[in-house]
């Protein structure tokens, strides 16, 4: 009479397979050009390949100008104008030139594309601005950036406010990031956490002073080791980081030129070939000066909107 032993090694049952597909060991960061597309950015001054820009449409039409914080009323061909010649300055440099082409009938603000995302070395944050009056951009970004393949890795949530200009670039490992009226702790801390899991290791905390909005107003960098400051609003805690990296500080000479005519909102096309407003002599012979190569941009109506082109420009692709 066989044992029970023997009746199991005669209903004997296959083990199941052991591990057939193994994980591919690599970084977001280098299979992002494999899958999704050459996008990334950790400068504000390295070889611009890609940007986002909102072509004005019919948002800036018939608008009620004081609601929507415009300093008076604006020409809408001009303001289309103004923006398309920059666009092509930025073609003819040899830059790829993205367009959001959907967007809110009631956001004239939604030109100014730095403030709705922020890119990092992996991705966009879209970011959550503060103004209700632009509030629902953001949405339009995210929407193209989905279409271009450029991958979404974080999208401002929870009480959490940002807008992408209280974020700035300094290099791989070192980011300035600012509260304010636009951006509060909540959603610095969410656009941190994001930094340091990308391995940012050095965080500038920046506060903006009542009554501005952005880093890129008060702060700017020409090239990798040249920056433009506003010198009487930004703190010296955040001077003196930049100094020990050896970035040498300019600082715009005319009060005038840095709050009413944007002569710190410039874009770098490449470290040292900036474009700048026009209208800036004072400013325009410190950077030149520097060694900085300055292109004057007529942008006399666009910035009728509190805005210039480093506002309008969202970086895609740098270095």
């Amino acid at each position: 009479m066989s044992t029970d032993y023997e009746k199991q090694l005669k209903n004997d049952i296959d083990a199941l397979d052991g591990e057939r597909w193994f994980p591919k060991e690599s970084a977001f960061e280098d299979d992002l050009p494999l899958y999704w597309g050459d996008w990334g950015v950790y400068s504000e001054c390295l070889d611009l390949k890609d940007c986002l820009l909102r072509r004005p449409g019919k948002e800036v039409e018939n608008f009620d100008w004081q609601a929507c914080r415009f300093l008076s009323p604006i020409d809408p061909e001009k303001f289309r104008a103004q923006h398309d010649n920059l666009a092509q300055i930025y073609r003819d440099n040899g830059v790829r030139v993205h367009y959001v082409e959907e967007q809110r009938e009631d956001r004239p603000n939604a030109l100014f594309c730095r403030d709705l995302c922020f890119m990092t070395p992996e991705g966009a944050i879209i970011t959550r601005p503060g103004m209700a009056a632009r509030r629902g951009e953001e949405r339009y970004v995210a929407q193209r950036l989905a279409k271009l393949g450029v991958p979404i890795i974080h999208t401002i949530n929870g009480d959490g406010r940002l807008e992408g200009a209280n974020a700035m670039w300094v290099d791989r490992h070192t980011c300035i990031i600012s509260t304010g009226s636009r951006t509060n702790r909540q959603g610095a801390e969410q656009l941190e956490y994001e930094l340091r899991r990308q391995g940012v290791d050095n965080i500038i905390w920046m506060q903006i002073p009542y009554g501005h909005a952005h880093i890129d107003g008060l702060l700017n960098f020409a090239s990798e080791d040249v920056a433009m400051i506003f010198a009487a609003q930004v703190p010296y805690d955040v001077c003196d980081a930049l100094k020990k990296k050896g970035i040498q500080l300019l600082e715009c000479p005319s009060r005038t030129e840095a709050k009413i005519s944007f002569a710190i909102n410039f874009v770098a096309i490449k470290p040292g070939l900036i474009v700048q407003v026009d209208g800036n002599p004072r400013s325009r012979e410190v950077l030149e000066k520097a060694g900085i190569k300055v292109i004057p941009v007529d942008f006399s109506e666009i910035i009728k909107g509190y805005g210039a082109m480093h506002c309008c420009t969202a970086f895609l692709k740098r270095g």
